[in-house]
């Protein structure tokens, strides 16, 4: 049995989900801030990650969590929009869910301030707004808890995960006029059938992202959604790992820092975001903090 927020494992991702992405305004009250927290956290319903700033300013920063690095390759930026605390609000009921956060916002105030919410949802079985499948390698059952999950590193440790979280925004109508082997030549799989290209050029995003494919292997579990505000649509990527290396070495490859071979979606997507997050596990159902308040 793990300790873990049970929404990190659980699948599929939900119907709606509603991310919220707070600064910290007054570090002073953040204890009383993060008491109520507590309260309100399942790690179901609601999964909670804290950020580096965050853990300094208790004066607990925590071996394994960093901010998220700004990367440049050629053409490419990946930009670092690091926050002091993310959550990641998750349901059946898109009102529901924004009365939630709402609620959670005027209770963690004044120490910390709502910045940024991006709603989600999950279209179809699971599928990017490209009309492909998302995820489609990630690790199942005893394999995701050891891709996804801290162990033996002990207690208030133990049962947590590390999130990489990036806002990508999709020039869907570059996409649609591509033609349909073009796209597949992309993604490196079928649309049709999700099968994966034994022809597919070097940049195709399933051979720059192949997990196996690194020394050591980068395995992490996917948790991604699309997103659309009205204006932008695109695919709110969410990754978990028992550290923060598997997903940063496969973004770095994405980037061409390795070979200078750029991952074929920045054709079409780029990353607008990026965020480095702790999710600390559960005490008899509660939120344990052990490890940044002492």
């Amino acid at each position: 049995m793990t300790l873990c927020q049970p929404g990190i494992l659980a699948n599929p991702v939900p119907p709606h989900a509603r991310h919220l992405f707070f600064a910290l305004d007054n570090p002073a009250d953040l204890p009383q801030a993060l008491a109520r927290l507590v309260e309100r956290v399942d790690g179901e319903t609601m999964v909670v990650g804290l950020g580096a700033s965050l853990l300094h300013a208790l004066g607990q920063p925590l071996a394994g969590l960093r901010a998220f690095p700004a990367l440049s390759g050629a053409g490419v930026d990946v930009p670092s929009t690091q926050h002091a605390l993310w959550c990641w609000l998750r349901g059946e009921d898109r009102g529901e869910l924004l009365l939630r956060g709402r609620e959670l916002a005027v209770a963690l105030a004044p120490a910390l301030r709502l910045e940024q919410t991006t709603d989600t949802f999950r279209y179809r079985e699971g599928r990017d707004l490209t009309g492909y499948e998302d995820g489609t390698e990630n690790p199942v059952d005893e394999e995701a808890v050891a891709a996804a999950i801290v162990a033996a590193n002990g207690e208030g440790m133990d049962g947590g995960s590390f999130a990489a979280v990036q806002h990508w925004v999709h020039d869907l109508d570059h996409f649609a006029a591509l033609p349909p082997g073009e796209q597949d030549d992309i993604v490196g799989r079928r649309k049709s059938d999700n099968a994966e290209l034994e022809d597919a050029p070097a940049s195709a995003h399933v051979k720059r992202t192949a997990q196996e494919s690194f020394e050591p292997e980068a395995f992490v579990l996917r948790r991604s959604m699309p997103f659309s505000d009205g204006a932008q649509a695109g695919l709110l990527f969410l990754a978990f790992g028992h550290s923060l290396d598997a997903y940063e070495v496969q973004m770095r490859r994405m980037a061409g820092l390795d070979d200078g071979i750029v991952d074929a979606l920045f054709r079409f997507s780029r990353p607008t975001s990026g965020g480095y997050y702790w999710c600390p596990p559960l005490q008899s159902g509660r939120l344990d903090l052990r490890a940044v308040l002492r």
